[in-house]
């Protein structure tokens, strides 16, 4: 005897669900990092040159090849110092 078709609907639905989430979710993350496939396992080297990267060309994932920083850039410290100091 075999079984129903219409007790397997529920499964193929969450199966459907699963794979559409999953490919979303893939496609959002490509999209951020503009085109790039995710990084992991930063180090915090690797997170202090993707935050000059992003002050460079916009883009957490963006190279330039131009030797020399827009202007203004010299301006665009990340460090933070207390007003005293300055």
């Amino acid at each position: 005897m075999g079984v129903p078709f219409e007790a397997l609907l529920p499964y193929g639905i969450m199966i459907g669900m699963f794979a559409f989430s999953a490919g979303a979710v893939g496609q959002l993350k490509s999209m951020q990092n503009g085109g790039k496939p995710a990084r992991r396992g930063l180090d915090a080297w690797d997170r202090v040159m993707l935050e000059r990267d992003r002050r460079l060309t916009g883009f957490m994932r963006g190279q330039t090849d131009k030797p020399y920083a827009q202007p203004g850039f010299e301006l665009n410290n990340p460090w933070r110092v207390e007003s005293r100091f300055i």
